[in-house]
């Protein structure tokens, strides 16, 4: 197994989370975005410290970040270098898919543990350097989820 990049976590009030972290254990944050996914407008912020980076979400009612029944620990992320074959993987070994974003242009997959309350987020490895120039500039790469057989 590989070192996941990000623990997520879907708020209510992304300002007051982060705050609220950075309060208690020093976490220091980059810039609040501004997202869209399909007809979902959210806000998003990264840690600057990381990896493993903390992850906060604000979303809408009935978006996959939706936080209406309270804010929660949401995810844990990975890099994929084939998101496709990864997703069939995890549902096989029993954490089905609860959210793909291929339908919406993006490539990461959601999958639901419900032994831990959680999900897995599956993210195309292909993003990272994306992902490193908008919220990491002087990050280094970061490994890929090894599954295997």
């Amino acid at each position: 197994m590989s070192d996941f990049y990000h623990l997520c976590f879907v708020v209510q009030d992304i300002e007051r989370a982060t705050s609220d972290l950075t309060r208690t254990l020093g976490v220091t944050w980059s810039p609040v975005r501004d997202g869209q996914l399909g007809d979902w407008d959210y806000r998003i912020v990264f840690s600057a410290q990381g990896p493993p980076f903390f992850e906060v979400i604000q979303g809408p009612p009935g978006s996959p970040w939706d936080a209406t029944a309270g804010s929660r620990f949401d995810h844990i992320g990975y890099w994929s270098e084939d998101v496709d074959a990864d997703k069939h993987l995890l549902a096989e070994r029993g954490a089905p898919v609860e959210f793909d974003s291929c339908p919406y242009g993006r490539s990461f997959t959601y999958h639901r543990m419900d032994s831990l309350g959680i999900r897995v987020e599956l993210v195309d490895a292909s993003a990272q350097p994306g992902f490193l120039e908008t919220w990491s500039p002087t990050g280094a790469p970061m490994p890929s989820l090894a599954l295997g057989p």
